[in-house]
């Protein structure tokens, strides 16, 4: 990898006309050569706040977390110039975008393929996270612990992983199950891991997972249907 890896940076969005803007501006602009939004059926004014901020926007009408990532890395693989690197981040600035370095980082200088953000490893902001995502994070750790020999802390969205690495895993899941699929497909594949401590801060705005009890429960089975699915 050369001394400036090309970072291609995805961002999935649902209606965040109130947090897109901010996560945008402060994405270190040094470090990274493309912003993709992937507007994922927004009903306020998420795209036009993003392409304000100067993000590069995707729309993918599908609703589904993995239908938004699945279209920013279609997007990466029909540029000219192919990333080097993929970050991932949510949207709705509960991490901190700044903290991009110390994600790509062990990438950068290590030459590991996979990096996790962990929110436990980092500081929580009170009310951060709801009891059901910590004991889901908890729970879906252990569980991939057990079956597939892989020691998390966090199934965090935050996340930076090499392009060719990800574009070799194949990845399919449209919906809740994206980041473990991620994780359990690099642990199938053998990549090196990594997780680093991100902070973690309230949301902008009400959760499209955690926010709803169908959310909740959907993520919960699908994150425990994906752990079983690739034994």
């Amino acid at each position: 990898m050369s001394d400036k890896p090309k970072i291609v940076v995805i961002i999935p969005a649902v209606n965040e006309e109130g947090s897109i803007g901010k996560v945008v501006d402060e994405i270190p602009k040094d470090l990274v050569s493309d912003i993709l939004v992937c507007n994922n059926g927004s009903t306020d004014k998420t795209k036009e706040v993003a392409q304000a901020a100067g993000a590069i926007v995707l729309d993918e009408p599908q609703k589904g977390y993995g239908y938004a990532c699945l279209k920013g890395m279609d997007y990466a693989s029909k540029m000219d110039v192919k990333p080097d690197i993929i970050c991932f981040i949510d949207g709705d600035y509960s991490d901190y975008p700044e903290e991009m370095r110390l994600v790509v980082a062990p990438i950068i200088e290590d030459d590991i393929d996979m990096v996790i953000g962990s929110r436990a490893l980092g500081n929580k902001e009170k009310g951060s996270m709801t009891v059901p995502q910590r004991f889901g994070n908890w729970l879906a750790t252990r569980m991939m612990r057990l079956f597939h020999r892989v020691r998390y802390s966090d199934l965090g969205p935050f996340r930076a992983i090499k392009y060719d690495k990800l574009m070799s895993l194949g990845m399919v899941d449209k919906t809740y199950g994206w980041t473990i699929e991620m994780q359990i497909k690099a642990a199938k594949k053998k990549l090196t891991y990594k997780e680093v401590a991100v902070n973690y801060k309230k949301r902008i705005g009400s959760s499209k997972v955690s926010g709803t009890v169908k959310g909740t429960i959907g993520a919960g089975y699908k994150i425990i249907w994906t752990i079983f699915k690739y034994l």
